[in-house]
């Protein structure tokens, strides 16, 4: 893919999904926004612009967004997994709590984003879904319906702003090959996980002119697993 001459925004990029888009993104050609709640020390002194901005939070992000002036694509890489209780004992911490983290971040980052994007005439949105989330699990309710939620705006915002020159899609990752998921899974097969720079390989496509003709796709990405 080839993003050469575009300014990217990308959202959790101090996670190691952030960190291998912020990486990706750059190595074909662009120029990036990495924006996060913390970073750590060292990620700030790579390449790049880096804004420290609670995702949660409306105001904060408009005008962090509006701070970082124009950009061609956005990446929503923010988000979070937690397992869960039943569907029918969930408290409502913990599904508030997975709302906030996968779907208050994506609407705060598109709610900044889609104006300036209508204005300009063109643009590309991807957003972070999960393969888990085709279908509900059992423990994983607050995730499952959190990130099903990601993938049904994301199927709207294309229908709505297609013919305003920019295209929304989201991509689907099974288990994602991090120190964390290998903490929490310690006796798995990691050689079957989605490694975050393939994923991030095909976040990159989908902002590239490439992509262009692509709209509303959730697109699966598996690895092995």
């Amino acid at each position: 893919m080839n993003l050469t001459g575009k300014r990217v925004l990308i959202t959790g990029a101090n996670g190691a999904l952030g960190r291998a888009v912020t990486a990706q993104a750059r190595a074909a050609g662009a120029d990036t926004i990495g924006v996060d709640l913390e970073f750590d020390e060292h990620i700030e002194k790579l390449p790049g612009t880096w804004l420290r901005v609670d995702l949660t939070d409306t105001a904060a992000v408009l005008a962090a967004f509006r701070h970082a002036g124009e950009f061609d694509a956005l990446f929503n890489v923010a988000g979070g997994f937690a397992m869960g209780t039943s569907a029918y004992s969930t408290a409502t911490a913990e599904w508030d709590l997975m709302f906030r983290l996968n779907v208050d971040t994506m609407r705060n980052a598109v709610r900044a984003t889609v104006p300036m994007m209508i204005e300009r005439g063109h643009g590309s949105i991807v957003n972070v879904g999960a393969q888990s989330a085709r279908e509900g699990l059992p423990d994983m309710s607050a995730y499952c319906a959190a990130k099903s939620t990601v993938m049904r705006l994301t199927e709207s915002l294309a229908r709505e702003l297609r013919a305003h020159g920019i295209n929304v899609n989201a991509v689907l990752p099974s288990i994602l090959d991090t120190p964390r998921n290998r903490a929490d899974m310690p006796e798995a097969d990691f050689s079957r996980w989605v490694q975050p720079i393939d994923l991030a390989s095909v976040i990159c496509f989908l902002g590239s002119d490439a992509a262009r003709a692509v709209h509303g796709a959730l697109i699966p990405v598996v690895g092995l697993s």
